[in-house]
């Protein structure tokens, strides 16, 4: 790739100052959004090391390169009905930020990867008041992108209080 095609690249995935990036994955024909820059990679499905005594949700863990990295699977804590892990299964590796400002790595277990969207920040709208299978105070905001709907999650409160908390 030449330099100029390498920069009109890295311009197009660049996010105006108004606007925010997400990561956006399916699950059970929802599209969610995660904030592009806690994504720390995306790899193919693998198997995990299960481990005793945790939660249904929590799959076990994979080693990544020297880390030890906790598996959730969202469909189980979305209470969404199970499915088989194929070719398009990918673990979202993300990086969670505590109340007292520290990081831990953790990865998401989700049907498939779609794109990455610009989100206006002032084009998201709140999350309604009603029973689902992700609790709203999870839910940063829904954008509108092209004609579907992105449910943008707000990674760090449903992994500490959501998913660590359980």
């Amino acid at each position: 790739m030449s330099v100029a095609q390498t920069q009109a690249a890295n311009k197009s995935l660049r996010a105006e100052d108004d606007q925010d990036q997400y990561l956006s994955f399916m699950l059970a024909d929802e599209e969610y959004g995660v904030d592009i820059l806690r994504v720390q990679e995306i790899k193919g499905w693998d198997n995990v090391t299960p481990l005793p005594n945790t939660p249904d949700y929590i799959l076990g863990v994979i080693n990544l390169r020297g880390t030890v990295v906790p598996i959730i699977n969202l469909r189980t804590h979305f209470d969404l009905p199970l499915i088989a892990y194929d070719k398009t299964t990918v673990v979202i590796v993300v990086c969670v930020r505590d109340q007292d400002d520290g990081e831990r790595i953790m990865g998401i277990a989700v049907d498939a990867v779609s794109e990455v969207h610009n989100v206006e920040k002032n084009g998201r709208n709140p999350s309604p008041e009603f029973g689902g299978s992700c609790r709203p105070e999870f839910i940063q905001g829904l954008a509108t992108v092209g004609e579907k709907m992105l449910i943008l999650l707000d990674i760090d409160r449903l992994m500490n209080e959501g998913v660590m908390q359980e």
